[in-house]
């Protein structure tokens, strides 16, 4: 599990395959991937492009759920770039109560997720979320709904 150093960035730390959800994602959709305590975020996008994150608590629970959740989704304060500290970013997350943070280019594409681990020390990695998701494929559970990346197309966080 990568931890944040003086000269760790970002792009050294971040989960490389996030899994998303699409732009067609209902509110229902969405409500059901955020029951599970593991997800923490929602990553919305179209052609790589990320549209929208979605936390449980952007969304009001008596809303309707066919229609789609992208109107409930937020972009400020939830994308960092691949060229900022590790450290700071880790920082920043504590400060504000949370564990997941998108990380974008320039022009919005989906880069990856910082993923900060249970105990708030470190982050996430693709060995330890594909190690996780393989355990569970062993354990007859479902890995989508259990590791604490999204799924690829049915995004959980």
């Amino acid at each position: 599990m990568p931890t944040p150093g003086p000269n760790n960035f970002v792009r050294d730390v971040m989960l490389r395959h996030p899994k998303t959800m699409s732009a067609q994602t209902s509110v229902d959709e969405a409500r059901t991937a955020l029951t599970n305590d593991h997800v923490h975020m929602l990553l919305i996008t179209e052609d790589q492009i990320l549209l929208g994150t979605v936390v449980r608590s952007d969304l009001p629970w008596t809303t309707e759920g066919r229609g789609p959740v992208l109107p409930w989704s937020m972009l400020p304060g939830r994308t960092v770039t691949p060229g900022e500290s590790a450290g700071a970013v880790q920082e920043f997350l504590i400060g504000r109560g949370l564990r997941r943070v998108a990380v974008t280019d320039p022009d919005g594409a989906l880069l990856g997720l910082m993923c900060l681990n249970r105990n708030l020390t470190g982050f996430c990695s693709d060995g330890g979320v594909a190690s996780r998701a393989r355990s569970h494929d062993l354990a007859g559970t479902d890995p989508d709904l259990e590791h604490d990346q999204v799924a690829r197309g049915s995004a959980l966080l």
